[in-house]
């Protein structure tokens, strides 16, 4: 060493305390053994957006944690997508003990969720909650949450969790543990309410402060804040249309005697698995075949059908599908993507962070798509843009002439925003809004998000047709939720009709194909995270072979093989539909 150099090192005594280093560059330092939730407390800098959980090296954890080395945290508070699962899940969990506790013998569902922030609650073994009886149940979970009641967790041996909730007459979360394949399961407590919920928890009831009840026979929604706006509550918006398709599908598991995940489990187990498949197939043509009909009863007025809806929503299939109804009704169909009229790449609107905004309703050149809606609507002959992805722009392609035997159908996420098409008269539309819209639950409190449903839908259909890895999959979704909340969700009630693409076995026949996939995510990444959460979900899930999927089935445009994928019935040139193929 040059003896000129200053010597740094210099003997020194163990530190006592730990260390917390947060994204944002702060550090905090306490004993070893304080738990996450005292440093969320000391570091939290809006006392009103409140820290629930925390990632640890992109580890998800809850607060309840203790800290006994030094760890790089992010915490994570209910604007945060994990955040408003934990603090979701845990106002589930608060109002479940206080029915329990205000009315004995009633037994809640929670069944669905509502667009804007909200699920959808009933009950069995009581009468529907009267608005006086909902107003109580409101008082008494804002006492809990005055109490600062701690959510306790154990972790216990599943065998000795299945047998406590059997003894206190919970079946099905019984039957649910007992189908696992896990050797232990995380119970919570509240007061001395017990119960298992799939997914981490707030440390206590102080923490669930932004909540309202809504009567909305024949249930009620429990109402929450979205991320966005974390600390207020908007104005409630009643969606009669996506409630009913919601009630459709329950009566649909009951047609079944599917009404929950133990159910299907015991499904594939007993063999009966094919006669699930095969009904919930029929049940799905049923309905596409009702729509055909009802366009077909209005054929003299309806000149277009728009189809809308999220991604991986199976809207190419469901397309196909009502072409072949239509055709069965007499009705020659031409069904184009929206996406053929994107404007050239350089012209594409940035969204808020500067990058290409491809689902803004601006992306579309609405210009030349209405100048031409129009003219094929009276019939004349038009030459229709191809959108060409590998050079960003439009070039010609088929030439076409509208028929009166013909109708128009248009799929793209704008289907059902009014701005679409301003000039060409409702009464001459048909909307059509498709989704997910997942109702199996793993039981009455544990529910399948319908986001989760599509996401793993995509990862499977990415990977095996696009190229994509479920990395790539999973870091693209917020993006692509941002645009679905824009330009989709607001006006899924201004469908004309909604068409529910879930499967009762999907996910149990998904399971397969996208475990390898998610397992290939990176250790220690934020995709990581999100992977784990899906993997953890379809870990309740019995597998079921995919050979037993019909090949005209919707899940068959994820997993691929299906008999419509090169279905063209517009194409046919022996009715006058194509005059001359894309222009070379």
């Amino acid at each position: 060493m040059n003896p000129n150099q200053i010597n740094r090192v210099r003997p020194s005594s163990p530190r006592t305390t730990v260390q917390v280093r947060l994204t944002d560059g702060r550090i905090a330092e306490s004993a070893p053994g304080a738990t996450l939730e005292e440093f969320a407390c000391a570091l939290n800098e809006h006392p009103d957006v409140p820290y629930v959980g925390a990632l640890v090296s992109n580890s998800l954890q809850e607060l309840t944690v203790p800290v006994w080395r030094d760890s790089d945290v992010e915490l994570i508070d209910i604007s945060d997508k994990d955040g408003m699962r934990i603090y979701r899940r845990s106002l589930v969990f608060l109002l479940v003990a206080a029915v329990s506790e205000l009315f004995p013998g009633a037994w809640l569902y929670v069944d669905h969720s509502m667009t804007f922030g909200g699920l959808f609650c009933r009950l069995e073994g009581h009468p529907p909650f009267t608005p006086q009886e909902l107003a109580q149940l409101y008082d008494h979970m804002r006492d809990l949450v005055k109490q600062n009641l701690p959510i306790q967790r154990e972790e216990m041996p599943i065998e000795q969790a299945a047998a406590e909730f059997r003894a206190h007459g919970d079946e099905e979360k019984a039957r649910l543990l007992e189908n696992s394949d896990k050797q232990t399961v995380a119970v919570y407590q509240l007061g001395t309410h017990r119960n298992h919920f799939h997914g981490y928890m707030a440390p206590s009831t102080g923490y669930l402060k932004y909540f309202d009840l809504v009567h909305y026979p024949p249930g009620f929604v429990l109402y929450y804040p979205r991320r966005v706006a974390p600390t207020h509550l908007a104005p409630f918006q009643s969606m009669p249309r996506l409630t009913q398709v919601f009630q459709q599908y329950r009566e649909w598991l009951e047609l079944l005697d599917v009404k929950n995940l133990p159910a299907l489990n015991n499904a594939i187990d007993s063999g009966r698995i094919r006669e699930v498949v095969l009904v919930t197939e029929a049940l799905h043509e049923q309905r596409v075949a009702a729509i055909a009909s009802v366009i077909a009863s209005h054929r003299d007025q309806i000149g277009m059908v728009l189809i809308a809806g999220p991604s991986s929503s199976g809207k190419t299939t469901f397309a196909r599908r009502l072409s072949v109804q239509l055709m069965a009704n007499g009705i020659h169909p031409i069904a184009l993507g929206l996406d053929n009229w994107f404007v050239d790449r350089e012209q594409t609107p940035l969204d808020e962070y500067g990058m290409p905004d491809f689902e803004c309703l601006e992306a579309i050149d609405l210009a030349l798509f209405n100048e031409q809606l129009n003219q094929m609507l009276a019939g004349k002959t038009v030459t229709l843009p191809n959108f060409d992805f590998r050079i960003g722009r439009k070039v010609p392609g088929e030439t076409l002439r509208v028929t009166p035997n013909h109708v128009v159908l248009i799929e793209g996420i704008h289907g059902l925003n009014p701005n679409l098409v301003p000039d060409i008269p409702s009464d001459r539309i048909f909307r059509i809004y498709i989704s997910a819209l997942t109702q199996l639950n793993l039981d009455r409190h544990n529910r399948v998000s319908t986001t989760d449903t599509r996401i793993i839908r995509r990862i499977v259909r990415d990977a095996a047709r696009r190229g994509y890895t479920a990395t790539e999959t999973i870091a693209r979704w917020p993006s692509v939720e941002r645009g679905e909340w824009r330009n989709i969700f607001p006006y899924q009630e201004h469908a004309d009709v909604m068409f529910n693409s879930a499967l009762v076995y999907e996910l149990a026949a998904l399971r397969s194909l996208a475990e390898p996939l998610l397992l290939s995510v990176e250790p220690g990444t934020a995709e990581r995270v999100e992977a784990d959460r899906l993997l953890s979900l379809l870990r309740w899930f019995r597998p079921c072979p995919t050979d037993i999927v019909p090949d005209n089935s919707i899940l068959r445009e994820f997993i691929g093989g299906s008999i419509l994928e090169d279905f063209r019935p517009w194409q046919r040139r022996d009715n006058g539909t194509v005059l001359r193929g894309p222009a070379s």
